[in-house]
């Protein structure tokens, strides 16, 4: 982002807020319906980075605004404490610890078992404090008597009680939540967040620690719901147990996924949309408790038809009208030859915080490594040795065990029996984010890529990974100020032949184009050990050449591995050939030596080699 829009979002949002009380009373709003507004925006902000950017769809965020709002209260209330706002981050303070803890639980399962130990925990946190924590939270009364905040200027002091005059104080904490989030999720964590949601898998391949930014998310989540909690109880001074039930989890969903999640304002537009009809259908209309029939419908409806709520909506109009109006499109797959600079850029890219890649014998070495599942066995006391610099080329018919082979070496399976040692280091038990940090890495057999990123952003995760390590909660640093991170994307891009489409989404690429990509998101994390799964698996003839120049460029200054089963390409880019049969190593050779052995025309060739 340019340096003149760095802030644009924040300048609008600030214009909005001191806006939103000379206008808002035209539209019908009352006061105390747009204090809630903001109240539920600033919960949902956390969740938005939760469950929009990370992926992690949580219902039990009730949990923490409870905790938050009743640990500010109990302090205002019934410990006397005198100060309001030190009161709110003493909770969400609370709330973020609580975070924490619940987050090293819940984040052991994903998907749907995930939300369900989510809902399970928010249940568990119900029934506490309406039983044995009855005396510090008021059980079904609540806490009432939360103070309305004031500040003594000295040569004034300013009451923020209820209505309009309790507004600033509440924009003001929705505005320095709204600004913290959005240097987060422009931040390298938010977009390590991103790519979690998008490919965990891939995200975890490429370095880093995806249980570990998951936390992360999960207690940002948590610190926001916390700080929503207090100004709950200021708003309406009273802090009510109800804050607790499944019903305010269920609502944070439905409000962002009306307003639009992946947005962090998406929760404020659903709050805003579902809080004034929610006004309107009981107090204008006289529906009553008929009120949840008529918004569940109009949910259904906008879900179906904006999946992408109303702010996603609005992107995608924007988008039809500027395209209409002569914007220019994604330069055509063709436009550029797909080889231009295949070669131009061979030269390796930096190794950061790597393990010495020896300059000479063996960088890896496998001894006897077997996996069996139940009865089956894979592999079966497997040796072998990969010489630094040595492009060695692995084959053998479907149900060989190449790809078990590989994911024992990429630490991405366990052997069950045997050592595997990388660079003189024993690897064996060691999990696929810590060897890529080591610098062995491996490109897929089928695309694992950042779908819905662009071609850039699927390589800055990569190389993040690479320039910072698999952890850092570098949570406000603007990716551009990183050392080496723009070189190292561009060099990759140059690599790969896909300078002229890195600010395409990956969904439009080319298959031969998403292949080079997957390779290239493999570079991008400056391996000394590059495997590749059949690199040339669904190619045209075409895109096969040209991705044989590819790796013939690449091959220059690395170690490298090739299973494929394009063996006129494989014995023409490697050096040796390891045939692997039944889970076992048939022979070894140069290509020629592979091509004469009677066992392998026999075994695998059938003898039509020629």
């Amino acid at each position: 982002m340019s340096g003149q829009r760095r802030f644009l979002v924040e300048l609008l949002t600030a214009i909005a807020l001191v806006a939103a009380p000379f206008v808002l009373p035209y539209l019908d709003f009352a006061p105390n319906t747009v204090n809630r507004i903001l109240v539920w925006g600033l919960f949902g902000i956390g969740f938005d980075i939760l469950f929009g950017y990370t992926g992690l769809l949580s219902f039990g965020q009730s949990a923490l605004y409870g905790t938050g709002g009743f640990v500010a209260a109990y302090l205002l209330t019934r410990a006397g404490f005198p100060h309001v706002v030190l009161a709110l981050i003493i909770g969400m303070i609370a709330a973020a610890v609580v975070g924490y803890l619940v987050g090293l639980i819940a984040l052991r399962r994903t998907g749907i078992y995930f939300a369900m130990i989510t809902v399970a925990i928010a249940e568990v946190f119900y029934f506490v404090e309406f039983n044995p924590l009855a005396d510090w939270t008021g059980g079904e009364n609540g806490l009432p008597g939360v103070p309305a905040p004031t500040f003594d200027l000295g040569f004034a002091t300013l009451h923020f009680t209820t209505g309009w005059s309790l507004y600033p104080f509440l924009a003001f904490f929705y505005f320095i939540g709204i600004v913290i989030a959005l240097r987060i999720v422009r931040s390298p964590v938010g977009a390590i967040f991103t790519a979690i949601r998008e490919n965990p898998l891939r995200a975890a391949a490429v370095g880093h620690n995806i249980h570990g930014y998951k936390l992360a998310a999960f207690v940002i989540a948590a610190a926001y719901a916390g700080l929503a909690g207090g100004l709950l109880g200021v708003l309406q001074a009273f802090m009510p147990p109800e804050a607790f039930t499944f019903d305010t989890s269920g609502q944070l969903v439905m409000q962002t996924a009306i307003g639009g999640r992946g947005t962090l304002f998406g929760p404020l537009v659903g709050a805003a949309i579902w809080l004034y009809l929610q006004d309107f259908l009981q107090a204008t209309l006289g529906l009553g408790a008929a009120w949840k029939l008529v918004l569940g419908l109009v949910f259904v409806l906008l879900v179906c038809f904006l999946r992408q709520g109303i702010i996603g909506g609005l992107k995608d109009l924007y988008r039809v009208f500027f395209r209409r109006n002569g914007s220019e499109g994604e330069a055509p797959a063709e436009s550029v030859p797909a080889a231009m600079s295949v070669g131009a850029a061979a030269t390796p890219l930096p190794v950061h915080h790597r393990v010495a890649e020896p300059p000479s014998g063996p960088i890896l070495k496998a001894t006897g490594i077997s996996k069996r599942y139940g009865g089956l066995l894979a592999n079966s006391d497997i040796d072998f040795v990969v010489d630094s610099g040595e492009l060695r080329g692995i084959i053998g018919p479907n149900g060989a065990g190449k790809t078990t082979f590989f994911k024992m070496l990429t630490c991405e399976i366990a052997p069950t029996s045997g050592t595997i040692e990388f660079a003189g280091r024993d690897i064996t038990g060691m999990n696929v984010t810590d060897v890529c940090q080591l610098g062995l890495t491996k490109s897929y057999q089928v695309n694992q890529l950042f779908s819905r990123l662009t071609v850039r952003e699927n390589l800055q995760i990569a190389a993040l990974a690479d320039l910072r390590g698999k952890f850092r909660l570098d949570l406000f640093r603007n990716p551009v100020r990183i050392p080496g991170l723009t070189d190292q994307i561009d060099h990759t891009l140059a690599l790969v032949s896909l300078t002229h489409r890195a600010d395409t989404p990956v969904a439009q690429l080319a298959y031969g184009e998403k292949r080079r990509l997957e390779i290239g998101l493999a570079l991008a994390t400056s391996p000394s050990l590059l495997l590749l799964d059949e690199p040339l698996a669904g190619m045209s003839p075409q895109e096969r050449v040209e991705t044989v120049k590819l790796l013939k460029s690449i091959r220059q200054g690395r170690t490298m591995i090739v299973i494929d089963h394009d063996m006129d390409a494989l014995f023409e880019l490697a050096e040796r050939v390891t045939v692997l049969q039944e889970g076992r190593v048939l022979t070894e050779g140069t290509p020629d030596e592979i091509k004469g052995d009677p066992a392998v025309r026999e075994a695998y060739l059938g003898g039509v080699l020629e």
